[in-house]
Protein backbone atom coordinates (compact mmCIF):
# COMPACT_ATOMS: atom_id res chain seq x y z
CA UNK A 1 0.00 0.00 0.00
CA UNK A 2 2.99 2.45 0.83
CA UNK A 3 4.32 1.53 -2.17
CA UNK A 4 1.34 2.35 -4.47
CA UNK A 5 1.21 5.78 -2.47
CA UNK A 6 4.44 6.73 -2.84
CA UNK A 7 4.45 5.34 -7.25
CA UNK A 8 1.27 8.28 -7.33
CA UNK A 9 3.11 11.29 -5.07
CA UNK A 10 6.16 11.06 -7.54
CA UNK A 11 3.21 10.44 -11.02
CA UNK A 12 1.42 13.45 -9.90
CA UNK A 13 4.93 15.82 -8.88
CA UNK A 14 6.20 14.82 -12.55
CA UNK A 15 2.50 15.81 -13.57
CA UNK A 16 2.42 19.21 -12.23
CA UNK A 17 6.47 20.07 -12.60
CA UNK A 18 6.10 18.96 -16.57
CA UNK A 19 3.79 21.71 -17.38
CA UNK A 20 5.34 24.65 -15.28
CA UNK A 21 8.77 23.54 -16.98
CA UNK A 22 7.36 24.10 -20.42
CA UNK A 23 5.70 27.17 -19.38
CA UNK A 24 9.28 28.29 -18.51
CA UNK A 25 10.92 27.59 -21.23
CA UNK A 26 7.80 29.34 -23.80
CA UNK A 27 8.41 32.38 -21.23
CA UNK A 28 12.54 31.94 -21.14
CA UNK A 29 12.03 32.16 -25.55
CA UNK A 30 9.68 34.98 -25.17
CA UNK A 31 12.39 37.04 -23.24
CA UNK A 32 14.91 36.43 -25.69
CA UNK A 33 13.31 37.06 -28.88
CA UNK A 34 13.73 40.02 -30.54
CA UNK A 35 10.47 42.06 -30.67
CA UNK A 36 9.41 41.98 -34.76
CA UNK A 37 10.36 45.18 -36.92
CA UNK A 38 8.01 47.45 -38.16
CA UNK A 39 6.71 46.98 -41.39
CA UNK A 40 8.31 49.70 -43.86
CA UNK A 41 5.29 52.15 -45.14
CA UNK A 42 4.10 52.15 -48.15
CA UNK A 43 5.20 54.13 -50.62
CA UNK A 44 2.46 56.27 -52.03
CA UNK A 45 1.75 55.03 -55.95
CA UNK A 46 0.76 56.97 -58.72
CA UNK A 47 -2.64 58.17 -60.33
CA UNK A 48 -3.72 55.54 -62.80
CA UNK A 49 -3.66 58.37 -65.80
CA UNK A 50 0.04 59.99 -64.77
CA UNK A 51 2.54 58.16 -66.95
CA UNK A 52 5.21 61.13 -66.22
CA UNK A 53 4.81 59.43 -62.38
CA UNK A 54 4.86 55.89 -63.51
CA UNK A 55 7.87 56.78 -65.90
CA UNK A 56 9.69 59.00 -63.25
CA UNK A 57 9.83 56.06 -60.72
CA UNK A 58 10.49 53.24 -63.97
CA UNK A 59 13.81 55.68 -64.46
CA UNK A 60 14.49 55.54 -60.80
CA UNK A 61 14.00 51.63 -60.47
CA UNK A 62 16.15 51.45 -63.87
CA UNK A 63 18.83 53.09 -61.81
CA UNK A 64 19.72 50.92 -58.90
CA UNK A 65 19.78 47.90 -61.32
CA UNK A 66 23.30 46.13 -60.87
CA UNK A 67 23.74 44.14 -63.53
CA UNK A 68 24.39 45.85 -66.37
CA UNK A 69 22.55 43.60 -69.06
CA UNK A 70 19.33 44.04 -67.67
CA UNK A 71 20.22 47.54 -66.77
CA UNK A 72 20.47 48.63 -70.53
CA UNK A 73 17.43 46.36 -71.31
CA UNK A 74 15.45 47.84 -69.19
CA UNK A 75 16.36 51.44 -70.47
CA UNK A 76 15.62 50.71 -73.58
CA UNK A 77 12.28 49.71 -73.44
CA UNK A 78 11.57 52.55 -71.16
CA UNK A 79 13.58 54.56 -74.43
CA UNK A 80 10.88 53.32 -76.57
CA UNK A 81 8.32 54.27 -74.51
CA UNK A 82 8.99 57.66 -74.40
CA UNK A 83 9.49 57.91 -78.15
CA UNK A 84 6.11 56.55 -78.85
CA UNK A 85 4.72 59.33 -75.82
CA UNK A 86 5.90 61.74 -78.08
CA UNK A 87 9.15 62.80 -75.28
CA UNK A 88 12.11 62.06 -78.25
CA UNK A 89 14.48 63.94 -76.59
CA UNK A 90 13.79 62.55 -73.33
CA UNK A 91 14.17 59.08 -74.94
CA UNK A 92 17.72 59.75 -76.80
CA UNK A 93 19.15 61.31 -73.11
CA UNK A 94 18.31 57.83 -72.36
CA UNK A 95 20.92 56.26 -74.92
CA UNK A 96 23.92 58.08 -73.04
CA UNK A 97 22.94 55.50 -70.22
CA UNK A 98 23.34 52.29 -71.63
CA UNK A 99 26.76 50.55 -71.47
CA UNK A 100 26.44 48.29 -74.33
CA UNK A 101 26.72 49.64 -78.18
CA UNK A 102 24.67 46.79 -78.95
CA UNK A 103 21.61 47.68 -77.10
CA UNK A 104 22.39 51.75 -77.94
CA UNK A 105 21.99 50.57 -81.46
CA UNK A 106 18.68 48.52 -80.22
CA UNK A 107 17.51 51.66 -78.63
CA UNK A 108 17.85 53.88 -81.69
CA UNK A 109 15.96 51.60 -83.83
CA UNK A 110 13.36 51.57 -80.93
CA UNK A 111 12.83 54.98 -81.12
CA UNK A 112 13.32 55.83 -85.27
CA UNK A 113 10.79 52.99 -85.57
CA UNK A 114 8.34 55.08 -82.66
CA UNK A 115 8.47 58.14 -84.47
CA UNK A 116 7.90 56.54 -87.85
CA UNK A 117 4.81 55.54 -86.57
CA UNK A 118 3.54 58.35 -85.39
CA UNK A 119 3.22 59.56 -88.80
CA UNK A 120 4.50 63.09 -87.95
CA UNK A 121 5.44 65.51 -90.98
CA UNK A 122 8.54 65.33 -92.50
CA UNK A 123 10.18 68.21 -90.75
CA UNK A 124 9.46 67.09 -87.72
CA UNK A 125 10.76 63.58 -88.53
CA UNK A 126 13.64 65.81 -90.10
CA UNK A 127 14.97 66.86 -86.86
CA UNK A 128 14.59 63.35 -85.06
CA UNK A 129 16.52 61.65 -87.76
CA UNK A 130 19.34 63.93 -87.22
CA UNK A 131 19.67 63.82 -83.85
CA UNK A 132 19.43 59.81 -83.81
CA UNK A 133 22.21 59.87 -86.26
CA UNK A 134 24.09 62.20 -84.18
CA UNK A 135 23.40 59.63 -81.45
CA UNK A 136 24.48 56.61 -83.76
CA UNK A 137 27.80 58.66 -84.32
CA UNK A 138 28.76 58.39 -80.69
CA UNK A 139 29.24 54.67 -80.75
CA UNK A 140 32.29 54.00 -81.13
CA UNK A 141 32.28 50.54 -81.95
CA UNK A 142 32.46 50.19 -85.50
CA UNK A 143 30.24 47.52 -86.12
CA UNK A 144 27.50 48.67 -83.49
CA UNK A 145 27.72 51.95 -85.25
CA UNK A 146 26.95 50.80 -88.25
CA UNK A 147 24.32 48.61 -87.25
CA UNK A 148 22.88 52.19 -85.62
CA UNK A 149 22.71 53.61 -89.18
CA UNK A 150 21.11 51.15 -90.62
CA UNK A 151 18.26 51.13 -88.17
CA UNK A 152 18.03 54.85 -88.86
CA UNK A 153 17.66 54.18 -92.75
CA UNK A 154 15.17 51.46 -92.25
CA UNK A 155 13.45 53.99 -89.60
CA UNK A 156 13.36 56.38 -92.32
CA UNK A 157 12.07 54.22 -95.30
CA UNK A 158 9.10 53.08 -92.85
CA UNK A 159 8.64 56.85 -92.46
CA UNK A 160 7.98 57.48 -96.03
CA UNK A 161 11.01 58.96 -96.11
CA UNK A 162 12.62 56.71 -99.01
CA UNK A 163 15.58 60.37 -99.95
CA UNK A 164 16.14 60.47 -96.29
CA UNK A 165 16.62 56.84 -95.88
CA UNK A 166 18.87 56.30 -99.23
CA UNK A 167 21.17 59.43 -97.76
CA UNK A 168 21.46 57.76 -94.58
CA UNK A 169 22.66 55.00 -95.84
CA UNK A 170 25.09 56.30 -98.60
CA UNK A 171 26.99 57.72 -95.26
CA UNK A 172 28.05 54.44 -94.40
CA UNK A 173 32.26 54.27 -95.35
CA UNK A 174 31.91 49.98 -94.06
CA UNK A 175 30.71 49.18 -97.73
CA UNK A 176 29.43 45.53 -96.91
CA UNK A 177 27.77 47.24 -94.02
CA UNK A 178 26.50 50.11 -96.74
CA UNK A 179 25.04 46.99 -98.76
CA UNK A 180 23.23 45.69 -95.82
CA UNK A 181 21.60 49.05 -95.18
CA UNK A 182 20.26 49.35 -98.53
CA UNK A 183 18.81 45.72 -99.15
CA UNK A 184 17.27 46.41 -95.26
CA UNK A 185 15.77 49.48 -96.39
CA UNK A 186 14.22 47.78 -99.92
CA UNK A 187 12.91 45.47 -97.63
CA UNK A 188 10.98 48.14 -95.25
CA UNK A 189 9.58 49.66 -98.49
CA UNK A 190 8.53 46.23 -100.07
CA UNK A 191 6.45 45.72 -97.04
CA UNK A 192 5.26 49.17 -97.49
CA UNK A 193 4.25 48.24 -101.06
CA UNK A 194 6.23 50.25 -102.27
CA UNK A 195 8.04 48.28 -105.55
CA UNK A 196 9.85 50.82 -107.59
CA UNK A 197 11.26 52.60 -104.10
CA UNK A 198 12.98 49.17 -103.21
CA UNK A 199 14.08 48.71 -106.45
CA UNK A 200 15.61 52.07 -106.55
CA UNK A 201 17.36 50.75 -103.01
CA UNK A 202 18.76 47.71 -105.06
CA UNK A 203 20.60 49.78 -107.56
CA UNK A 204 22.60 51.10 -104.84
CA UNK A 205 24.09 48.24 -103.95
CA UNK A 206 27.22 47.95 -106.24
CA UNK A 207 28.15 43.79 -105.25
CA UNK A 208 26.39 41.10 -107.42
CA UNK A 209 25.25 38.57 -104.60
CA UNK A 210 24.34 41.31 -102.16
CA UNK A 211 22.11 42.36 -104.98
CA UNK A 212 20.72 39.20 -106.01
CA UNK A 213 19.89 38.21 -102.35
CA UNK A 214 18.03 41.56 -101.91
CA UNK A 215 16.20 41.02 -105.55
CA UNK A 216 15.50 37.62 -103.78
CA UNK A 217 14.26 38.99 -100.65
CA UNK A 218 12.30 42.05 -101.63
CA UNK A 219 10.32 39.82 -104.48
CA UNK A 220 9.04 36.93 -101.64
CA UNK A 221 7.78 40.09 -99.43
CA UNK A 222 6.18 41.58 -102.38
CA UNK A 223 4.52 38.17 -103.24
CA UNK A 224 3.45 37.67 -99.66
CA UNK A 225 1.73 41.07 -100.12
CA UNK A 226 0.03 39.43 -103.25
CA UNK A 227 2.16 41.76 -105.12
CA UNK A 228 2.58 39.05 -107.96
CA UNK A 229 3.85 41.27 -110.76
CA UNK A 230 6.18 43.12 -108.96
CA UNK A 231 7.42 39.92 -107.61
CA UNK A 232 8.15 38.31 -110.68
CA UNK A 233 10.02 41.62 -112.01
CA UNK A 234 12.08 42.02 -108.96
CA UNK A 235 13.07 37.84 -109.39
CA UNK A 236 14.20 38.10 -112.98
CA UNK A 237 16.24 40.87 -111.70
CA UNK A 238 18.61 38.21 -110.01
CA UNK A 239 21.57 37.24 -112.11
CA UNK A 240 22.08 33.83 -110.44
CA UNK A 241 19.13 31.50 -112.55
CA UNK A 242 18.77 29.05 -109.51
CA UNK A 243 18.22 32.27 -107.11
CA UNK A 244 15.95 33.14 -109.81
CA UNK A 245 14.00 30.02 -110.33
CA UNK A 246 13.51 29.79 -106.55
CA UNK A 247 11.95 33.56 -106.27
CA UNK A 248 9.48 32.81 -109.30
CA UNK A 249 8.49 29.29 -107.82
CA UNK A 250 7.73 31.08 -104.38
CA UNK A 251 5.62 33.35 -106.67
CA UNK A 252 3.72 31.04 -107.85
CA UNK A 253 3.12 29.15 -105.06
CA UNK A 254 2.50 32.38 -102.92
CA UNK A 255 -0.59 33.00 -105.67
CA UNK A 256 -1.77 29.08 -105.60
CA UNK A 257 -0.10 26.95 -102.95
CA UNK A 258 0.81 23.12 -103.80
CA UNK A 259 0.13 21.73 -100.32
CA UNK A 260 -2.29 18.68 -100.49
CA UNK A 261 -4.51 18.03 -97.25
CA UNK A 262 -3.74 14.28 -95.61
CA UNK A 263 -6.77 12.21 -96.16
Amino acid sequence: MKKLQLTLTIVLTLAIARPVYAQDRVAEALETTPAPEKAAPVQPGCAANDRTCIIEMLSNAAGRIERADWRDQTYRELAKTLAFDGDVDGAIAVIDKISSNDTKAMTIRGIGMAVADRKQPKAENDIVFAKLKEAAAKIADGPSNAIAMTYVAMSQAFAGDNEGAWQTASEMKNEALRHKAYGETAEIQAENGDFYAAMTSIDYITSPSFKNKAYNTVSKILADGQLISEATQAALAISDPYMQAEALQYALDTQKPRDIPHQ
